[in-house]
């Protein structure tokens, strides 16, 4: 028998017949990977505890932690539009049929309006007092807010007719819009509010900011796939806001629409507000006070981002 041939039976021996000193070595070897093991359990469970605690953390912060989205726009059609229409609300309700309420004492009206032509088919005036504002449709029935007062309207959308008069909790009335379980609503603050859509009671309400800046002035308002557009009054933005905290999601901007009107003559117009949203095909449609033109518009998302400075100047009155 060689020597490594005895070294192989010595070992084997040993294994077989450990002496009280290979006993402990072993029992502390054992013990060591027991604590390793369990040190190594508490650091996993750490790590996964931490990482779910960001997502819940991300599920329910990240939107105002992530940056908004800025998009310009692709005119798709033009469509020809009332000029003497000082537009405060406008609707798409299908069959390319548009319902517009329009604002001015003595000139506030709620009307609906055919797509394609621009012909106004059907129309309510309303008092001389009443000073037309935003407009919603749910169900069968026309919702409609006033400028300096809590008060408005809700007409038949089948003729137009006034059903009933109802009050509101909001300091004003500027815009309403609705996913079919709620209204939204504003009142020329920064404030989005969720309305009760049988009751008109207050349920919740949202400030929305840009940053730390308040958005003010939000004005006629759209509900699209998810989201609560909004007009700002005296601008050519349109903000997209979370409803379900405020959260300022993205801007889209439309300067160049009003610029082409100008340049083409129009020098009477006001601001751009109206927007309309065919949640079937996908359609979306904007226009403006006074405007001669409905557009069917799409959006880009911008590449380069733009600077806040000069969104704080176009969007942030």
């Amino acid at each position: 028998m060689g020597i490594k041939q005895v070294k192989r039976r010595s070992s084997k021996l040993s294994i077989s017949k450990p002496d009280t000193a290979m006993q402990s070595s072993q029992t502390y070897n054992f013990t060591r990977k027991k604590v390793h093991l369990f040190v190594l359990s508490v650091m996993i469970f750490g790590v996964i505890a931490l990482f779910g605690i960001s997502l819940i953390m991300r599920g329910n912060f990240s939107p105002a932690d992530e940056s908004p989205q800025f998009y310009s726009i692709q005119v798709l059609n033009e469509f020809p539009h009332d000029p003497q229409a000082f537009t405060q609300g406008l609707v798409f309700a299908g069959n390319d049929t548009i319902f517009e309420s329009t604002g001015l004492y003595g000139q506030s009206s709620v009307r609906r309006v055919a797509l394609q032509s621009g012909k106004v088919e059907a129309l309510q005036e309303m008092d001389g007092s009443d000073f037309g504002e935003g407009l919603t449709l749910l169900g069968e029935r026309l919702f409609q807010v006033t400028w300096l007062t809590k008060t408005g309207f809700i007409y038949d959308r089948r003729n137009l007719r006034k059903i009933k008069k109802f009050t509101h909790q909001m300091h004003d009335g500027w815009g309403l819009a609705t996913d079919g379980k709620v209204l939204f609503g504003s009142d020329g603050t920064s404030t989005l509010y969720l309305l009760d859509k049988r009751t008109l009671k207050v349920i919740r309400k949202h400030v929305v900011k840009y940053g730390n800046h308040e958005v003010r002035y939000l004005n006629e308002l759209e509900y699209v796939n998810g989201e609560v557009w909004a007009n700002v009054w005296q601008t050519d933005c349109i903000a997209r806001i979370s409803p379900k905290d405020g959260t300022l999601l993205g801007w889209i901007l439309l300067e160049e629409l009003r610029k082409g009107l100008l340049g083409a003559g129009h020098r009477g117009i006001d601001v751009l507000n109206g927007i309309a949203w065919d949640s079937k095909d996908k359609r979306l449609y904007v226009t403006g006070k006074l405007w001669p033109k409905l557009y069917e518009i799409q959006l880009h998302p911008m590449k380069k981002r733009v600077n806040n400075g000069a969104i704080k100047q176009l969007c942030v009155p």
